[in-house]
């Protein structure tokens, strides 16, 4: 005898079949920990930039050597090449970024702009994804992770070959 109803198809055999999306995980409680050790991590490195002072004695915008503050040493590829390493203006930018001085950040180093605005946005990310136990506009952190590091470090070789080809031809 046979069935009265139709067996149900296989998403291969019914193109219009959709599955259904994967419910977010909720988190655990260690990457929730972790989220707001990132945060405050991160807030700290940005406090570090407020707290500089990026500016020469003629309160013009340093393009680099903030980090000298810190008592770190100059750059050694600067030093031996008179050439920018694709970091140079790295603090800098980030501490003029914290002074509410975008233009100047985004001349000290475009890319270091760039990566402390993502900053700025990744500290309340973090403490609101821990907050409500799943990621925020993401699916996997990991996936974000490498994307965000892969686009950075892209982003700052490409600027550096920039640096470099005009300090040659310019």
């Amino acid at each position: 005898m046979e069935s009265a109803s139709a067996p149900i198809s296989e998403p291969e055999e019914n193109p219009g079949f959709e599955e259904l999306p994967e419910a977010l995980p909720y988190m655990a409680w260690w990457v929730r920990l972790n989220l707001v050790l990132v945060a405050l991590g991160v807030a700290a490195v940005l406090t570090v930039g407020a707290l500089l002072h990026p500016y020469d004695e003629n309160n013009e915008p340093m393009r680099q050597e903030t980090h000298r503050q810190l008592g770190l040493p100059a750059c050694s590829f600067y030093a031996m090449t008179g050439l920018p390493c694709p970091s140079c203006g790295f603090t800098t930018s980030f501490s003029l970024l914290m002074h509410a001085d975008p233009v100047n950040s985004l001349r000290a180093n475009a890319v270091g702009a760039l990566l402390a605005a993502f900053c700025v946005v990744v500290v309340p990310w973090s403490v609101f994804s821990a907050w409500r136990g799943r990621y925020l506009l993401i699916r996997s952190a990991e996936k974000a992770i490498i994307t965000s590091l892969i686009a950075f470090v892209v982003l700052m070789l490409v600027r550096w070959g920039v640096v470099l080809a005009v300090a040659k031809w310019g």
